[in-house]
């Protein structure tokens, strides 16, 4: 088309993705920078996912296929981390740095009680060895005090640990989201390839899983360290030495209870790593399998009617017993991997009380030490072995939240790659702008690719008068439904441009509506508010699309998508654009699921409700003819579909001719066919 007729030009608004102003939209690096704008007006905490998306992160090619993948999954774990890590930065939640210190400093004070209680064990215990009953009495009233003020400290550490855990999740959920539905990317999702399969399961419970247990595992360990760091020293000033007598010669070991502590750890914690080494491969894979069968369960139900019709059931249930075969297998090797952690987290627990005091007790019974002092020594032995064995404890939570957070960083990574394309010129990008000459559509040499820039369309050029009617035909798989997606925003790949009248609104009704959750009247007004019409107009577009008999349930809830047949939701789909009345409409294969009677209803009803409305359709119905004022063919070939005819169905005089001779060359009159070659 030539420059004089249309020219692209930066934007400076948008609107929503069904009902729009098209003409618009921006360049690929104007929209991006929109779309980060548009993300921290929507969600202010959101502001750290907004800065460009990490480089892509390639593993060495010469390194081997097991490295390869052992380098991606360390990776993941990184690309986890510099998205989360945001929530305490300068634009992330502003009480993530109190609510963390606070925690911290109700960590170290509770450490603080519990040597108070400690000390408080071996006072009782010496007082009750001497007989001393006012020492006993004055202890007891002690130990109420003591306990109330460690039982208050850890109920609000909890309370601010999970505080933290609950506005994390929200902070960094709200992200990805935003991210995933900016610019119809949980659309492109399905176009292109790489591990973001079941993205609801990443964003719900992997995103709970991981942000979760990093604040519970803070937490442990620094509680581990300063218990471990405290009970130590209580150990050494305690147990001291032990002199052994070996071979007629007395051996002495300096603070053996220490040393006892740390070998006794060492070996349960050695074990449980030897043991659990296959613990985040098969959690990872177990919550794959999981999310599988959840989705596979969710297609049922989707598509129920559809099963029901045809008699699907055999062979559903072959397909989910397979998914839930599958998860089964996975949990028998999970547990396989419990039970080898509990053998050594439950022997851990058996004889870790025991052996101090088996160890104090030829000091006890030489009289080297105090009843007291072996309770204590006791005591603070169970402590610091169980700071040491927290990795026994907490290894299976460990590989859980390893697998987690791999899955939600494998999203994010699918999402940095659409975010880079958008900003990057290596892939074409079909840019988007504003007619100036009054035409109400114009694609400018536009060509449509796939993702890794194979040809799918070629070099279209078409321009559309408003108040148009163009039906768009082809064989199947010539790329008409990719090209109203282009047309329509939803495509981003490819070339050339598409260029609307400033100021228009457009709304597309594709094969299968759309029908949200709730009441019915909900499910008409989509994709704006429900009470943006009054139950009157709601009824009347209802009334004019044959959906009248509805009317009496318009606040009724109920699974409409699964109530609905496939005509009565296109009916549907056809009310809503009654009631949005758009500038652009397109249909793509709108009416396939009505007969021919009712699809000649319905089009005489557009026709006379929206008169001055500009029309594309993408239909096989020779029928649809009669209420198309224009038809343009699309035919496949090597390299790409191409436009090959433009005919006019509707004589029409005046600017349109000019629009014809700039694309087509010479004009011919109304109804002729010109040929592109």
């Amino acid at each position: 088309m030539s420059e004089a007729r249309s020219k692209s030009k930066p934007a400076r608004g948008a609107k929503s993705r069904t009902a729009r102003t098209p003409g618009k939209a921006k360049s690929g690096r104007e929209k991006s920078n929109e779309d980060k704008a548009l993300v921290v007006e929507a969600a202010p905490e959101v502001n750290g996912e907004a800065a460009p998306p990490p480089e892509a992160a390639e593993p060495d090619p010469q390194l081997a296929p097991e490295q390869a993948e052992q380098a991606r999954r360390k990776y993941l774990l990184k690309r986890f981390w510099i998205s989360a890590r945001g929530y305490w930065s300068r634009r992330g939640d502003r009480l993530a740095w109190p609510f963390t210190i606070g925690v911290l400093l109700l960590i170290c004070i509770n450490i603080g009680f519990q040597y108070g209680i400690n000390v408080w064990n071996r006072s009782i215990f010496d007082a009750l060895e001497q007989r001393n009953a006012r020492s006993v009495y004055f202890l007891s009233a002690v130990f109420v005090p003591l306990v109330l003020c460690s039982g208050s400290l850890v109920v609000t550490q909890v309370y601010m640990r999970m505080t933290i855990q609950r506005r994390w999740r929200s902070w960094l959920t709200t992200a990805v989201i935003a991210r995933w539905l900016a610019s119809g990317r949980y659309y492109q999702l399905n176009l292109v390839g790489g591990d973001h399969q079941n993205p609801e399961a990443r964003m719900t419970e992997d995103l709970r899983i991981a942000t979760e247990s990093p604040v519970d595992f803070i937490a442990g360990v620094l509680n581990a360290f300063l218990s471990a760091s405290t009970f130590i020293i209580v150990l050494w000033t305690i147990g001291g030495a032990l002199t052994l007598p070996i071979g007629g010669e007395s051996v002495t070991i300096p603070g053996f209870l220490v040393i006892t502590a740390v070998i006794y750890a060492a070996i349960t914690s050695t074990s449980m790593v030897v043991i659990g080494r296959n613990f985040v491969r098969i959690s990872e894979t177990k919550n794959q399998a999981e999310a599988e069968l959840r989705y596979t369960l969710t297609r049922v139900r989707e598509n129920g009617e559809s099963i029901a019709l045809l008699g699907g059931e055999d062979e559903e249930r072959s397909g989910i017993d397979r998914n839930f075969g599958h998860v089964l297998r996975q949990w028998a090797l999970l547990t396989g991997q419990h039970m080898r952690t509990a053998l050594v987290s439950q022997g851990s627990l058996l004889f870790a009380p025991v052996v101090p005091i088996l160890l104090c007790a030829p000091k006890f019974l030489a009289g080297g030490m105090s009843l007291g002092e072996v309770m204590q020594a006791a005591s603070a032995f169970g402590i610091v072995q169980g700071a040491f064995g927290w990795l026994v404890d907490n290894y299976p939570r460990l590989a859980d939240w390893n697998a987690s957070a791999r899955r939600i960083a494998s999203l994010m990574m699918s999402l940095d790659g659409l975010e880079r394309a958008e900003q990057s010129d290596a892939l074409g990008r079909i840019s988007r702008g504003e007619t100036e000459d009054g035409a109400m559509l114009s694609l400018d040499n536009l060509s449509v690719t796939l993702d890794d820039g194979t040809a799918v369309v070629k070099e279209t050029g078409v321009a559309i008068e408003p108040g148009e009617r163009v039906l768009v035909a082809g064989e199947s798989g010539s790329g008409k439904s990719t090209l109203v997606r282009a047309v329509a925003g939803l495509w981003p790949w490819g070339g050339g441009s598409v260029n609307f009248h400033p100021d228009r609104r457009l709304f597309m009704l594709p094969q299968r509506p759309y029908i949200p959750t709730g009441t019915l009247r909900r499910a008409v007004a989509y994709p704006a508010a429900a009470d943006n019409w009054t139950a009157e107009e709601i009824n009347t577009a209802l009334d004019k699309v044959g959906l009248a008999y509805l009317a009496a349930r318009l606040e009724e809830e109920a699974p409409w998508d699964q109530t609905l047949s496939g005509g009565e939701k296109q009916r549907l789909a056809f009310a809503r654009l009654l009631l949005h009345s758009p500038d652009i409409i397109v249909l793509d294969e709108a009416t396939s699921a009505l007969d021919e009677k009712s699809q000649e209803k319905m089009m005489e009803t557009i026709v006379h409700e929206l008169p001055k409305v500009t029309i594309i359709s993408v239909a096989h119905r020779a029928e649809l003819e009669a209420f198309h004022s224009r038809k343009i063919t699309l035919e496949r070939r090597k390299g790409g579909a191409k436009l090959v005819s433009d005919i006019e169905l509707v004589p029409r005089k005046g600017k349109r001719n000019v629009f014809q001779r700039a694309l087509w060359g010479s004009g011919t009159k109304g109804g002729a066919r010109r040929e592109v070659e």
